[in-house]
């Protein structure tokens, strides 16, 4: 009797020190399907729920422009995929950029940013472009202390950087700016398209019957759609844990050929720009076609407006411009990639292969209020 009431006693001890105790609010767990690989995250800047709350209202603060007109949000809008709609975005000031805002669902899984800087691996990195860069003018930022100094006079950031970087002695710097943006940026998944509920969530009704013909289409070796825009990410530059080697592509899709030489718009020539290499005019990233129905227009300068144009001009090889200063047979570019050769598509399989590419939106990330602007007035 004696031993057992020695024995209740420890029992009730032990259970009081396991309780349950709080989740802790600095921990990050990915919300990806099976059969998503882990995405791969930065040594120095790993995921928290705190650094990515910062992040996200960062993210939407007009205050990291030069003039407090606009925010990374600004050019791009949850609702297109975190594009922002125009052919190529407008800075702050009003100066145009030559390229389009690029998507930013699934952005954590992108070997390479950008569409044309094969340099330009991390977010942390890219990010600079945009807030301070001069040519052309994008968010405007002059000096650090410009936005540092506003960051510092906010009732809230301050708190927010020290919970979201604990070990920092100073934690408000761009560093931590940047790191908190990435780390948002990060956080934006697209894994829940019809597509996805089919193939890893085990529902099979979730496409139509015309874009179950369309994703045949899109995966066969007569379109070829898969090489460039394959694997769960619809594009062939793409890094995660399980990958072993960087996978980093551009291509030239014949989108021009300036007087029969190859050539592409003056600062809008892709990697050539970056290394000189002739042989590079042309090449752009192929971006994820996730998302792709709500982001037109499409291509790295928004020349082509529909998904009836884009099925076009892959059918026919490459773009003919008959007349102006870019005029030329984009199918006989001697740069063009060799996987763009043309097919022969009819009507009922072109309305298919679109209905298999809108099976490929994320209505929950386009809605998604953990992305969602935190200034919004919106309800």
């Amino acid at each position: 009797m004696r031993y057992s009431l020695i024995l209740l006693f420890l029992l009730a001890a032990c259970g009081q020190d396991e309780s349950p105790s709080e989740p802790d609010p600095t921990e990050w767990s990915w919300d990806i399907p099976q059969g998503f690989p882990t995405p791969r995250v930065p040594e120095d800047n790993p995921m928290s729920v705190a650094k990515v709350e910062l992040g996200r209202r960062l993210f939407y603060d007009v205050r990291l422009s030069g003039n407090e007109t606009q925010s990374c949000g600004s050019c791009h809008d949850q609702s297109l995929a975190f594009t922002d709609g125009k052919a190529v975005s407008e800075g702050a000031t009003g100066e145009f950029t030559s390229r389009g805002a690029m998507a930013l669902g699934n952005v954590v899984y992108a070997s390479v940013l950008t569409w044309g800087n094969p340099l330009m691996r991390t977010l942390e990195k890219q990010q600079l472009t945009p807030l301070f860069a001069d040519t052309p003018v994008e968010l405007g930022l002059t000096s650090n202390t410009q936005v540092l100094d506003r960051l510092l006079a906010d009732e809230l950031y301050p708190e927010l950087f020290a919970n979201a970087f604990p070990d920092e002695p100073e934690p408000v710097s761009i560093d931590t700016m940047t790191k908190a943006i990435s780390a948002f940026q990060r956080s934006i998944l697209s894994t829940d398209t019809p597509y996805d509920r089919v193939v890893y969530k085990g529902q099979p009704d979730a496409m139509s019957a015309a874009a179950k013909r369309g994703k045949d289409l899109f995966f066969s070796e007569r379109l070829e759609c898969f090489h460039c825009h394959g694997e769960f990410n619809f594009s062939d530059s793409v890094e995660h844990n399980g990958t072993v080697f960087d996978e980093v592509k551009f291509h030239n899709n014949g989108l021009y050929n300036i007087g029969g030489s190859g050539a592409y718009p003056t600062g809008n020539q892709g990697i050539f720009e970056i290394s000189g290499v002739l042989e590079d005019s042309g090449r752009f990233k192929a971006p994820s076609l996730r998302n792709i129905a709500v982001t037109a227009p499409y291509m790295h300068d928004g020349s082509i407006q529909t998904l009836e144009e884009v099925i076009d001009h892959y059918a026919r090889g490459g773009r003919l411009i008959e007349e102006g200063p870019n005029a030329g047979d984009g199918k006989f570019n001697p740069f063009k990639s060799e996987l763009i050769t043309g097919f022969v598509i009819t009507e009922a399989e072109k309305a298919d292969l679109i209905e298999f590419l809108k099976a490929l939106t994320d209505e929950t990330m386009l809605t998604n209020p953990a992305y969602s602007d935190p200034f919004s007035t919106n309800p």
